[in-house]
């Protein structure tokens, strides 16, 4: 492909000129949603920049250390939330944060105020930075009522309610999956552009896949159905081929694959972590929505994962998501299970 020549078409599809082709279909909206949006887009683009020069940082002493200024080199995980909250502070569109950094939810003050809640991982996966596996930002986000005081019970609803939701996935290239409720789409960021440009327009799961997803380190804490389930991925009794084991730890990079190239994820319930390992906020809600607007679904052991409320800003949830016919089977097993 040759960039120079790239770098002149101006056909491309950037992630600015499809937001604002969407916003065009309301033609209520106000550009709130645009704006919220592009500060989004910024602190992906931000914390991108960060993580490709963590590696280097680290080799050569800077990260834990006091810089030049006096400051010390904060953590990726740490500088990113940093950048996300104010990114979506400064938009003046948001009223309320939610990061899995802070124990306590964000309410911004009422100069910047609007009328968006974001919900969000700022940096997920980050215990794999030093081996370069990829990692990623998650993020979901609500709107409440013009006008209205916001409370915490704003951002305690259920997924179904989120207006949009993604990730953006710092890897061998850095891309950006989102869906504002019409489909999913996937840009990648072009560096010699700085923009995010539409590689993966109208992203559709496979309805079946071959490959599962799970921590098999747990299988001696499984409950019934999951440890069923996997047994017949690997031992199919009805002729068909045995499922491929794909299992990379970071969140973002396992759902990214799913989503992909099909097939399912697991995060179960176990003996260890009874409510499960994954957030509802901000993990479990944004990658069931990406999952739903593909065509795929989306389980938590008792029903459809975007209709649980939530309790807590960090409550936990087991979580099976990805094919639609992979999660039947699932759902099948659970069901079974019940009826003993």
């Amino acid at each position: 492909m040759d960039h120079a020549a790239d770098a002149h078409r101006t056909d491309l599809m950037t992630i600015t000129r499809y937001v604002l082709n969407e916003q065009s279909k309301h033609p209520e909206s106000r550009g709130d949603f645009t704006i919220l949006l592009s500060h989004i887009v910024l602190g992906c683009k931000f914390v991108c920049t960060a993580v490709n020069k963590a590696g280097l940082a680290k080799l050569i002493g800077l990260a834990g250390e006091t810089n030049v200024q006096g400051e010390e080199q904060k953590k990726l995980d740490v500088l990113s939330n940093e950048v996300f909250i104010k990114a979506l502070v400064s938009s003046g569109r948001t009223c309320i944060l939610v990061s899995e950094e802070d124990e306590e939810a964000t309410f911004v003050e009422p100069p910047n105020r609007g009328k968006y809640c974001v919900v969000f991982d700022p940096l997920d996966g980050s215990s794999n930075i030093d081996c370069g596996v990829s990692i990623g930002t998650i993020f979901g986000i609500y709107a409440i009522e013009d006008g209205e005081e916001p409370k915490i019970e704003d951002v305690l609803q259920p997924g179904k309610n989120m207006v949009a939701a993604g990730y953006c996935m710092y890897g061998s290239s850095c891309t950006l999956v989102l869906s504002t409720g019409s489909g999913v789409n996937g840009f990648t960021l072009d560096p010699s552009l700085g923009e995010f440009i539409l590689t993966h327009p109208d992203i559709k799961i496979p309805k079946k896949g071959k490959i599962y997803s799970v921590n098999e380190g747990n299988a001696k804490n499984w409950d019934t159905p999951t440890a069923k389930y996997v047994e017949k991925c690997k031992f199919p009794q009805d002729g068909s081929p045995a499922k491929s084991l794909r299992y990379i730890g970071s969140m973002v990079a396992d759902v990214h694959r799913t989503l992909l190239y099909g097939g399912i994820f697991l995060y179960p319930a176990d003996k260890k972590s009874p409510n499960g390992k994954l957030r509802v906020l901000y993990e479990v809600f944004p990658m069931s929505y990406l999952m739903e607007q593909a065509g795929g679904q989306s389980f938590t052991g008792k029903g459809r994962a975007l209709d649980l409320l939530p309790n807590k800003i960090h409550e936990r949830s087991p979580i099976f998501l990805g094919s639609f016919d992979d999660v039947e089977e699932i759902k099948a097993l659970y069901a079974a299970e019940e009826q003993k």
